[in-house]
């Protein structure tokens, strides 16, 4: 097995670079990608870690990407097999990491007109000092007791809609794009089905942003149905994009996401990294 997608504690995952990179072994992957949100902080480590048991790893990162307000779902870019990323990188992620702050900060002011009482140094312990995001506004709810689980968190307060959402700050695209192939990876679209986008037009726009220089498709994800993987699937090929998989993994905050694992209990095969040339290299 192998995954191409997940999150540690460097974002909003529950686990460490190291720890996450052991269950993995644990688990019996032969090759993991670390793709946290904005922030390649846990790459260092998650390598290290890697190496010392001798698994395969593939440097990796997950940007947010700005959206029109016509639409209504997400954008999420994996960057996959990141070898050197430069100042136009750094500067990007450091221009995420500034909007996030502030996004962070207004959520904080949301919960103090709602007469909840939080601070951002309650957040940073939370996080570990590392970027915080809304898991970390789910935990310190359910702390407070105001919430009894992170599920309620998000369904009550967190989820789109709800009173403490806040859109994060997004790149634009071709700008994603270029500082992903500048780094010397390959830009994969994350979960294609967030983008709530209907049927008749997903492929259209797919294309449009393959012609962009858009890479691959993260065709299966946990998120999507199979019949819905399996069309991505079959729409990527025929558009001449390389198929990816991920469980998405964040530990303890989805406890239904398992490494190595994608929609309906499907194990991701290494013949799919194989078949990526670029990232084989890599393992």
């Amino acid at each position: 097995m192998i995954d191409l997608h997940t999150h540690s504690k460097a974002s909003d995952g529950s686990l460490t670079p190291a720890e996450l990179i052991a269950l993995g072994a644990k688990r019996g992957l032969s090759a993991m990608a670390l793709t946290d949100h904005d922030t390649i902080n846990g790459l260092q480590e998650a390598e290290s870690a890697a190496k010392s048991l001798g698994m395969g790893f593939i440097p990796g990162i997950e940007l947010e990407i700005s959206m029109p307000e016509s639409v209504k779902g997400e954008f999420h870019l994996l960057g996959l097999g990141i070898k050197h990323p430069g100042p136009a990188f750094t500067n990007a992620v450091a221009v995420l990491a500034r909007g996030r702050e502030e996004r962070n900060r207004q959520i904080l002011k949301r919960m103090e007109d709602l007469d909840m009482e939080a601070s951002y140094d309650e957040l940073s312990a939370l996080s570990g000092g590392h970027s915080i995001g809304r898991p970390h506004f789910a935990a310190l709810l359910v702390k407070k007791r105001v919430v009894r689980n992170i599920e309620q968190a998000f369904s009550r307060y967190l989820g789109k809609g709800r009173p403490l959402y806040l859109k994060k700050p997004g790149l634009d695209f071709t700008l994603a794009l270029s500082i992903i192939h500048e780094s010397g990876g390959l830009a994969i679209l994350a979960h294609p089905m967030s983008l709530y986008v209907s049927w008749g037009r997903l492929p259209d726009l797919i294309s449009s942003l393959k012609d962009q220089g858009l890479d691959g498709l993260e065709a299966w994800h946990p998120a999507a149905r199979v019949q819905e993987c399996k069309r991505l699937e079959s729409l990527a090929i025929s558009l001449g994009l390389f198929v990816t998989a991920g469980s998405d993994y964040h530990g303890e905050i989805r406890p239904d996401r398992k490494l190595g694992i994608t929609t309906g209990g499907k194990k991701i095969d290494r013949a799919m990294l194989d078949a990526i040339p670029q990232l084989a290299e890599w393992v």
